[in-house]
């Protein structure tokens, strides 16, 4: 490429001059080529160890005037052809120019100006793709892409100088990052470490100090364990290639691959070696960190963040901090874990102003709120600009008035404009329809009536009041007066300010009638729906009455939920649970529904209406439970991974004895899943639930270690996995919470008490109080970090049980041994997953379909198959492999989708790699026949009609399949209904039935179709170390193949149709429906008949003696000593598209050797060329040849036997592919030696 002209001092010093002349040099980098001596090594080994840009570019142009001692660099190139091309257009273009000037001076200032001019030139034509990323970045993308074989679509996020140990021995080189790999090189003194692997393929992330290595990263895979050693800064390292690690997981877990966030803003001053996608990664960290800290939606963006103080009133303190803003928010965190929380939603600012600043009080920000609130920050370093970016964003905010939080929740509702939330009305709960959806009765508040925004089932059927006059309703009164005085200090809604204080009342459990409000307000539910004011309604309304496998598991599941409780015994719970599951079933269609999701929501709606349980139940499952309800429960298996961690660090002892009762996996699910509603006392559970909402996953975790804590004798004392699930259980159903004004609901587990002792009841605060003195430190911070490591562990674990189940499911029917099948199954993923990244579109990713079983989630098209089929087919067949290919995969795609799974894959495979001759020779004789072969490629192609009648139903159901995609996603979802899965039942046991083919089953082969199969067959031979002898004994089986289909000819009682075979170029139907009647006589008396037209085959090679001689003698000498090569036996047709229109109706020129014909003459032994038959010559489509002939004849020749009962090792095919993969092109510095030489 052209570089901007610069100075270079020390033009000789590790180059060497290849071309000159008086005003330009060509010069070569020292150790670039072979026989660069030591010399070359050590210069090698400088480039890599130093970063130098010689190694992207070991040529180079300087342009220098005679008397100056000054060069300057012009251009670089990474091959001699690309500085050749430069070259060449210098002496062409400027040479002759320059030689006119008389002043050097001026000779140097044309050439910086042409050069100049040039670069701005090409730079008008390209798109200015990645302007933020510096110079020095860019040169190193251009190295990783070059070094490793990299495409263009593959992004570098950033670089690292680091050790490779290998062995025991260092080698200092340099760490590339990219998107979906992690790649290493190194050159020390001639010897080059190459490594490169795909994120998805790692399987642990460690950093971690010992003896042999110093502080280093360990990179597991399932084959191997690698080390880097000797970074200048481990943690941003280890951090980055956390987070690469983890955005691939997320690629094998939901398709969800990477895209680069074009919306970041720019940074203020210009940011030195780091790329935008690193920027992109870590402001994505940070926001994930912001959002999780305050509970806030998916979609907020952190802008930045300051030090600052805030005044809080309750204490009359400034308290040190943090104060963050984005586009809908202003947050603050104090420096101390505890002492505040602050979230200022901008929807409720009224007034953001500067106060004077003081000595008191420097720089102070006073927020003012809707409820009245005003809040007082300070010391902020630069308040001028905070607050235009707090004004920028106050615009931005919609201007519509959401209702008041205060004004709902104190039911002192005036307002009829307000924020109408449809909810049955609670003046006559039963009177109302309860399968009627939500959006048919709105409902405006009006003064004097309890609003229904406050009514939770349980207000509907509290059973008796008595427990509210008697010592427990006075205790909750004083519950809610605690609570209204500390709504009084500091603050009721969204601007609460939340402290130790707050903490410490929702472990004393939240009063019933306050539940609700601050469920919704702890989860950051309550953001969400008042920014998406009707969203529910309209939910429910498009969801209603429709059909899938998700509500078809709802309808099952829904007595099942709280079945004891009033509310759901009767139909109005009942159709609330219905509402919301199928609303959420239908805003999430990735999760659905998943089991453990009705209990909690059933819960849930006893405290609030049902839209505040839509948006709960949205907070759980897709921010404070991520990926716990998916069809693989990942979220919560990754949890049960850190409770496992957490048990072995905090109960060692315990640890131990729960690994080999394997009983952690079993409760932790059902723990984690329900939050302990399903195995804990109803009473009990929702105090879990209100610490839940408040703290997170922390709270779940340090309870179960506090009750493992509690058993940990009788735990120890265990002889199996039921013994202790007894008495966990036992543990769990006797604890009780006596404060509850709730009468007792019966719990189902109440069964497992036995013996005449009374159990031993454990109060719920007690627990509660035990779990955070003892495992209190605990850290949200340190929880998330683990959660990284576990999920790399769980999916990975899934996958390879994943790969088993598909191994299991193929091969009883295939002939491959597990291991092979295994590593197919990884080259076949890996097919895939490139796709996903490297594909021009992401059609790849949208078509992996997760509630789909293993064997049918990934899919590959014929592109990717084509890939596969070169690197890993017995049948390589040079430039023809891709056409076979081609028509391998339209043989295998039997439901013509243009995808072939995994098992259609290894069938296919399998055909060429196992059976005994019959069947390989079966498999080659399909590909010739439709519908492997192209319409494009035959003009036979409604033979198929006659023999393959699948292919009608196939074209009808994709009509209906077109039908039902323009008729919109509402008649997708109905089409899943019961009937399907009987017609597919049906359809399964029909594939079942008529599984076996015989060779009988086959239909004819037309002569077109035959001279395709020699023409493959020729192709086939052309590397085998046996070529001349394979090659005479398929032209002597050719020969007599096509007599005998001359003899067969005579026995088909088929009246000579010339006028018709004239026409057999312009029609597409050559053999047509003629065949049928007549096609089983002809097959029948053609086999029956075969030793007579053997007997007319010798008749008429007697008579015709010199004819036979010379096909013959054409056909086997055709790649002899005349022809040469088998390459010269494909002539230029043959190497244009195969896929055109004559390549396959006619016999290329050159493919097989033939004489020119008349254009009446019938083809005979190979004659017929596609010259002869531009000019009027026909292909015979009376002729015909069964597959049993075929075999017959070529089981006459033995090279033909051995070369099909050849066995080949399937495992060496996929490590050379997988060899070649990995190689790209580290040898390029090595490449162009011989030219240079």
């Amino acid at each position: 490429m052209w570089l901007g002209p610069e100075e270079v001092l020390l033009a000789g010093a590790l180059w060497v001059t290849e071309r000159a002349n008086p005003f330009f040099l060509l010069q070569r980098r020292r150790g670039h080529g072979k026989g660069g001596g030591l010399t070359g090594l050590l210069v090698g080994t400088l480039d890599v160890v130093l970063d130098s840009s010689a190694r992207v570019a070991p040529y180079r142009i300087l342009h220098q005037t005679q008397d100056s001692q000054v060069y300057w660099a012009v251009a670089c190139g990474s091959s001699r052809k690309e500085i050749t091309k430069h070259w060449e257009w210098l002496e062409n273009n400027l040479l002759q120019t320059l030689s006119i000037f008389d002043n050097e001076e001026d000779i140097t200032t044309f050439v910086k100006g042409k050069i100049h001019g040039i670069i701005a030139e090409e730079n008008k034509n390209e798109q200015p793709q990645s302007e933020e990323d510096p110079g020095k970045f860019k040169e190193a993308e251009l190295k990783m892409r070059k070094q490793f074989g990299m495409p263009e679509v593959e992004k570098l996020v950033n670089y690292y100088s680091c050790s490779y140990w290998k062995g025991r021995v260092p080698r200092q080189g340099w760490l590339y990052l990219t998107v979906n790999h992690l790649c290493f090189y190194s050159f020390l003194l001639g010897k080059e470490v190459t490594l490169v692997i795909q994120w998805v393929d790692v399987t642990q992330l460690e950093k971690n100090a010992t003896l042999l290595f110093p502080e280093c990263i360990k990179v597991s895979t399932r084959d191997s364990e690698l080390y880097f050693s000797m970074f200048l800064n481990i943690n941003e390292t280890f951090k980055l290639m956390e987070q690469l690690a983890n955005i691939a997981m997320r690629q094998l877990l939901d398709n969800e691959s990477f895209l680069q966030d074009k919306s970041l803003p720019k940074p203020r001053r210009p940011l030195k070696n780091i790329s935008a996608l690193k920027r992109d990664l870590d402001a994505r960290a940070k926001n994930e960190c912001y959002r999780a800290t305050f509970r806030l939606p998916k979609d907020e963006c952190l802008d930045g963040h300051t030090d600052c103080t805030l005044w809080t009133p309750f204490n009359k303190m400034h308290i040190p901090g943090q104060m963050f803003v984005s586009n809908n928010y202003i947050c603050f965190a104090s420096r101390a874990e505890e002492a505040c929380h602050l979230i200022i939603p901008l929807r409720e600012v009224t007034i953001v102003e500067k106060a004077d600043s003081s000595s008191v009080l420097p720089s102070p920000l006073s927020i003012s709120t809707k409820s009245k609130m005003t809040f007082f920050f300070a010391n902020l370093k630069d308040r001028d600009f905070l607050v235009q970016r707090i004004s920028d964003f106050l615009q931005r905010t919609p201007s519509k008035k959401p209702c008041s939080i205060d004004r709902e929740w104190k039911w002192n509702v005036a307002d009829p404009s307000s924020e109408e939330v449809p909810e049955l009305s609670s003046s006559s709960p039963l009177a109302v329809s309860p399968t009627s959806a939500l959006s048919h009765r709105p409902i405006s508040f009006c003064a004097g009536q309890v609003p229904t925004a406050s009514q939770g089932l349980l207000k509907l059927f509290r059973r008796n009041s008595e427990e509210l006059s008697g010592p427990k309703g006075a205790k909750e009164k004083m519950k809610e007066e605690s609570w209204n005085i500390h709504f009084f200090e500091y603050g009721r809604g969204m601007c609460m300010y939340r402290t130790a204080k707050t903490r410490e009342l929702v472990q004393k459990g939240i009063p019933e009638n306050l539940r609700g409000e601050l469920w919704l307000l702890f989860s950051g539910a309550w953001n969400e729906m008042v920014t998406h004011p009707g969203y529910y309604a309209d939910l429910v309304e498009k969801s209603m009455g429709r059909y899938n496998l998700a509500t078809e598991e709802i309808e099952r599941d829904l007595h099942r939920s709280m079945p004891e409780h009033p509310a759901f015994q009767n139909e109005l719970g009942i159709a609330a649970l219905r509402r919301v599951l199928t609303a959420y079933a239908f805003r999430n269609p990735t999760i659905g529904y998943c089991q453990a999701m009705n209990i909690v929501t059933s819960v849930l709606l006893l405290y609030c209406n049902e839209e505040e349980a839509f948006w709960l139940l949205v907070a759980l499952c897709e921010r404070m439970l991520p990926d716990y309800y998916n069809t693989r429960v990942v979220g919560a298996l990754v949890d049960q991974g850190i409770f496992e961690e957490f048990t072995r660090e905090y109960l060692p002892q315990l640890s131990e004895k729960m690994q080999d009762l394997g009983v952690i996996s079993t409760i932790s699910l059902s723990w984690f899943l329900t939050l302990f509603l399903s195995v804990m006392p109803f009473e009990s559970a929702v105090v879990i639930v209100d610490c839940f909402f408040y703290e997170g996953i922390k709270f779940i975790l340090q309870v179960s270690l506090a009750i493992l804590d509690a058993n940990m004798e009788k735990l120890l004392q265990c002889c199996d996995e039921g013994e202790a699930m007894t008495i966990l259980g036992r543990y769990l159903d006797n604890v009780v919470n006596r404060q509850s004004v709730s009468p007792p609901i019966p719990h189902l587990h109440a069964l497992l008490t036995s013996g005449d002792d009374p159990p031993l009841e454990i109060d719920i605060f007690e627990l509660i109080k035990t779990s955070y003195e003892k495992f209190g430190n605990l850290k949200a911070d340190d929880i998330e970090q683990m959660r990284f490591k576990q999920r790399l562990k769980v999916i990975q674990s899934l996958e390879d049980t994943a790969k088993k189940s598909v191994v299991r499911a193929v091969s009883g029917d295939i002939g491959f041994s597990m291991e092979e099948l295994e590593e197919l199954y990884v080259v076949f993923k890996a097919k895939y997953l490139m796709s996903c990244y490297w594909g021009n579109n992401r059609a790849a990713a949208a078509r992996r379909d997760q509630s789909l079983p293993y064997l049918e989630q990934y899919r590959i098209d014929m592109e990717q198959f084509k890939e596969l089929f070169i690197s890993l087919t017995p049948w390589a067949c040079g430039a023809h492999t891709p056409v076979l290919a081609g028509r391998l995969f339209r043989l295998l795609d039997e439901n013509r989708d243009s995808l072939i799974n995994f098992k259609e894959f290894v069938t296919g495979m399998s055909g060429m790699y196992h059976g005994d001759l019959t069947e390989k020779l079966k498999v080659l004789y399909k590909l010739h026949l439709p519908p492997a072969l192209n319409p494009e490629e035959t003009e036979s192609a409604l033979e198929a009609t006659s023999y393959f009648t699948e292919d009608v139903t196939t074209e009808e159901t994709q009509e209906d399949k077109g039908k039902r995609n323009e008729n919109g996603p509402e008649k997708e979802e109905k089409g899943t209904s019961p009937q399907d899965y009987r017609y597919y039942l049906r359809m399964w046991a029909k594939e079942k039935e008529n599984k076996k083919e015989t060779i009988k089953d086959l239909p004819k082969m037309s002569q077109e179709q035959f001279i395709e199969l020699c023409k493959t067959l020729y192709n086939m031979f052309s590397e085998d170390p046996v070529e001349q002898e394979l090659y005479h004994a398929i032209a002597t089986v050719a020969s007599l193949l096509l007599r005998i289909g001359e003899v067969g000819k005579k026995f088909s009682n088929r009246p000579t149709r010339k006028s018709e075979d004239c026409k057999a170029n312009s029609t597409q139907d050559p053999v047509s429906e003629e065949e049928s009647p007549t096609s089983e006589q002809s097959q029948n008396s053609a086999v029956e008949q075969q030793p007579q037209a053997d007997h007319e085959d010798k008749a008429s090679v007697d008579a015709q003696p010199e004819k036979t001689q010379q096909e013959n003698q054409t056909l086997g000498d055709g790649s002899g000593e005349g022809q040469g090569s088998p390459l010269q036996l494909l002539s230029d047709d043959e190497t244009k598209d195969d896929m055109s229109m004559s390549s396959y109706s006619m016999v290329s020129t050159g493919s097989l050797q033939c004489e020119d014909i008349a254009d009446d003459t019938v083809l005979v032994g190979c004659e017929g060329s596609s010259a002869a038959a531009r000019y009027g010559s026909t292909i015979d489509t009376d002729w015909s040849i069964s597959f049993e002939q075929i075999l017959a004849s070529m089981l006459t020749e033995t090279a033909l036997v051995n070369y099909f009962e050849k066995k080949v090792n399937i495992l060496q095919k996929i490590k050379d592919q997988k060899k070649v993969e990995r190689q790209f092109s580290s040898s390029s510095d090595y490449e162009l030696s011989s030219v240079s030489g």
